[in-house]
C-alpha cells in the first residue's frame, strides 16, 4: 500500500493503559462512516498495516482502538505521533451537492477591494470559527470563513470572493 493509494484519516495521539489500547484523532470529517478492518500507519516514510481488533468512538473527534499483535505500551508506544491512512477503496463517497468549507482548500481568494489574493492552501475548524489559510507573496495570510466575509463562492471554476476587513491584508504587507 502507497500513500497514492490511500487516504489520510488522522494520527495516533496517545497510549492509554497498559494493554496498548491507542486514542487516534480524527482529521478526517466522516470518521463514522469509516470502515475499520485495517489501518495503515506511516513509519519511516512506508505504510505499515495494522488489523484492528476494537475501536470505540468518543467525542472531539477521537476513539480508542486495539490493534491485533499490539497488547501491551511497549508495542503501542512507537506508535504515538504517527499518520494513519485507509485504503482508497474504503473511503466513503459524498454526495456531490454536500459542499463544506474545507472544500475550498484549493480556491483561489479574490478580495472586493484588493483583487486576487492567493490560493487557499489549508482550511482548519476550530471551536469559535474555520479559518482559511493563504499563501500571500510567501506569507502565510488568515481570515475567518464566515458569511459576513465570504461574498461568492465559484465552484466550477475554484474562485472564493470575499471582502476582508480594512487593514487585513496590511498587517501581511508591513515590515
Amino acid at each position: 500500500m502507497t500513500v497514492e493509494e490511500s487516504f489520510y484519516i488522522g494520527y495516533i495521539s496517545k497510549t492509554r493503559g497498559l494493554k496498548g489500547e491507542l486514542q487516534l484523532f480524527f482529521e478526517f470529517e466522516d470518521y463514522q462512516d469509516l470502515s475499520f478492518d485495517v489501518i495503515f500507519v506511516e513509519m519511516n516514510k512506508k505504510l505499515v498495516p495494522y488489523f484492528v481488533g476494537q475501536i470505540k468512538f468518543h467525542v472531539n473527534s477521537t476513539a480508542y482502538l486495539n490493534l491485533e499483535d499490539v497488547d501491551h505500551i511497549d508495542l503501542a508506544q512507537p506508535l504515538v505521533r504517527k499518520k494513519v491512512y485507509l485504503s482508497l477503496k474504503d473511503k466513503p463517497e459524498r454526495d456531490p451537492e454536500d459542499f463544506r468549507l474545507t472544500d475550498l482548500k484549493g480556491y483561489l481568494v479574490v478580495d472586493e477591494e484588493e483583487g486576487e489574493i492567493g490560493v487557499i492552501t489549508d482550511v482548519q475548524e476550530f471551536p469559535q470559527q474555520t479559518m482559511a489559510f493563504v499563501d500571500f507573496n510567501g506569507k502565510e495570510l488568515m481570515f475567518p470563513l464566515n458569511e459576513d466575509l465570504m461574498l461568492f463562492i465559484d465552484v466550477e471554476d475554484k474562485v472564493l470572493e470575499v471582502q476582508l476587513p480594512e487593514g487585513l491584508i496590511d498587517l501581511y504587507t508591513a515590515e
